[in-house]
């Protein structure tokens, strides 16, 4: 495949800029994790809570860069016309490249407390969680999301011809820059300004990246498997929908403890509730895109990463999230180690993993390093995703001791009661962190020297015979076993065992509300419960992924496992196709 459209190579800076921000972010994740284990590491050089605000907003930023980049890329594809305004493009990247510094540079004049509110200069630091940017930052910010908005919707055609996915990325990016706004209010009552905030930080997540994330998903499925857009677009308008029927008013189940009226702890928790349902709808939309037609798996990185991100939203957000914003569960659950466990999940599985599979599709396309070496791409999925995994049973069986001796028995932190009793988890922490710092430096370096280490080409005409034996051979149930074919029956029963485990996690948290466990110091239940319901989700997940991907590499390996079908000259099969 050849690239299309000149203006497509101006999401190429926008990659590049989110794998170095990525790999500075993990950078900032090691510090952080190792710090747990020994607080006084880099103690007044980088101070705890500056290495996490880092950390936060870096992961925030790399994000911005891949979902930029992604929608740039596909926007001529979806217009089928170049990218409007070109040199605007430009002006947003630099504007990015400038707010990045900015918001590394004031943390540091933070820490030496001559920036934030408190001491006078919101125009340098702001001093709030995830938008900790200041307040000039704050417009050059509302400008670079003005200009991506203009950019597409001026590249797109007439909006009478816009389908789903038109609508979707359309209205994403309007509310990206309309949500923003809410970001540059400050209000001196805490109260209030946790309104403001949590319009910011929770619809960006649960409304306006989730209906990129939606619409990005669905035209990447059809990039790779040439599925029927209009069944893409059905699926994506069914998820925008949910995604905002249920988000809008789940926005509450922030506003539970911050000194707000008391019937928000219902209203948070029905809808909240039902957030898991678009996630749901977007699990198995991808399961019937990707075996609508069986074709051979030709982009394997781009499509483990597409997997992995959808796979890690139903667990990550769906079911974790699920788990923990009951006002019953949250009232536990909120400012401990659970939150973290949810929140990487969530985080890097839904919106990190989608901009490093359209990085996967779109380099290689843009370096014409279309038969590159996928090993890599492979070796670094499984091991950031085996990562990210071990980091959030960590943080979650972590979460659930921190629980029980902080809030229940009520033992200080500072009095060394609860640091020994998570001892174990502090150490799992940089551990699985460290498998998952190697895989994100196994995939920084396969995308920025991908084009040269580009295999020899092969021969149009063999290729494509190899497919379609692959293909025949797949069809005709030439493979077995774990490789088999997965069938919808199947996947139903995987994502079923998720829930399930899902549902003894949120009983675990539940529990913790027993006179036996709050009043008589017993932890048992809520224990014996996590060490079921954590370890049972992951390595379920685990699997799943597992088994999904061996079955779709089945159908490039088809041809050396069925000798029926290679019986077949190539010629003859091309011949036979055409």
């Amino acid at each position: 495949m050849q690239i299309q459209y000149q203006t497509q190579r101006l999401s190429m800076r926008f990659f590049m800029l989110m794998l170095v921000l990525f790999a500075a972010q993990v950078g900032f994740g090691l510090i952080l994790a190792m710090q747990q284990t020994d607080p006084t590491l880099l103690a007044g050089v980088l101070n705890f809570n500056v290495v996490r605000a880092e950390h936060l907003n870096l992961g925030l930023l790399w994000i911005l860069a891949g979902f930029i980049g992604a929608i740039l890329f596909v926007g001529p594809l979806l217009s089928k016309r170049e990218l409007a305004a070109p040199w605007l493009i430009k002006v947003l990247f630099y504007a990015f490249v400038a707010t990045v510094i900015w918001n590394v540079a004031t943390q540091a004049l933070a820490m030496r407390g001559i920036a934030g509110w408190w001491e006078g200069q919101p125009w340098l630091q702001e001093g709030l969680e995830y938008l900790e940017a200041g307040r000039a930052a704050d417009l050059v910010i509302l400008v670079g999301f003005s200009i991506l908005a203009y950019v597409v919707l001026r590249t797109f055609p007439p909006v009478r011809e816009w389908n789903e996915i038109h609508w979707g990325l359309g209205i994403g990016v309007v509310a990206l820059m309309a949500v923003w706004v809410f970001g540059l209010f400050y209000v001196p009552r805490l109260d209030m300004q946790e309104y403001f905030r949590w319009f910011v930080v929770h619809y960006w997540v649960e409304g306006v990246w989730e209906v990129i994330h939606i619409s990005l998903v669905g035209f990447l499925l059809v990039l790779l498997f040439k599925v029927d857009v209009k069944s893409v677009g059905y699926a994506v308008f069914w998820g925008v929908v949910l995604v905002w029927l249920s988000g809008l008013l789940g926005n509450a189940h922030h506003y539970f403890w911050i000194g707000t009226p008391e019937f928000w702890q219902f209203w948070g928790s029905l809808f909240s509730a039902l957030e898991p349902l678009p996630l749901v709808f977007c699990f198995w939309h991808i399961y019937l895109d990707a075996h609508q037609n069986r074709r051979p798996l030709e982009n394997a990185p781009a499509f483990y990463f597409i997997l992995g991100s959808v796979v890690l939203e139903q667990v990550g957000a769906g079911i974790l999230g699920f788990s923990m914003t009951f006002a019953l569960t949250n009232v536990w659950s909120h400012g401990t180690w659970v939150t973290p466990g949810h929140a990487h999940l969530a985080l890097f599985g839904t919106f990190g993993m989608l901009g490093i599979a359209a990085a996967y599709y779109a380099v290689p396309i843009m370096r014409k390093a279309t038969n590159f070496d996928q090993r890599l791409g492979k070796l670094a999925f499984w091991l950031v995703f085996t990562g990210i995994l071990g980091v959030a049973l960590a943080f979650a069986l972590g979460g659930t001791v921190q629980i029980f001796v902080y809030r229940t028995l009520g033992l200080e932190w500072f009095g060394g009661d609860v640091f020994p009793a998570m001892g174990v988890f502090k150490l799992l922490v940089p551990t699985f962190g460290f498998v998952f710092a190697v895989g994100a430096g196994v995939l920084i370096f396969d995308l920025l020297t991908l084009g040269r280490r580009a295999r020899a080409p092969v021969a149009p005409d063999a290729r494509h015979g190899v497919a379609h034996a692959g293909e025949m051979a797949v069809h005709a149930g030439g493979v077995g076993g774990w490789s088999r074919y997965l069938t919808g029956f199947e996947a139903g029963i995987w994502l079923m065992a998720m829930w399930i485990f899902g549902a003894v996690i949120t009983l675990g948290l539940l529990s913790f509300n027993l006179p036996r466990v709050r009043e008589m110091g017993d932890p048992t239940l809520p224990y014996l419960l996590a060490w079921i319901g954590y370890p049972g989700l992951l390595l379920v997940t685990l699997l799943f992924v597992w088994r999904f991907l061996a079955s779709m590499e089945a159908r490039v390996a088809a041809p050396a496992a069925a000798s029926a079908a290679a019986a077949i000259p190539a010629g003859a099969a091309v011949a036979a196709e055409v």
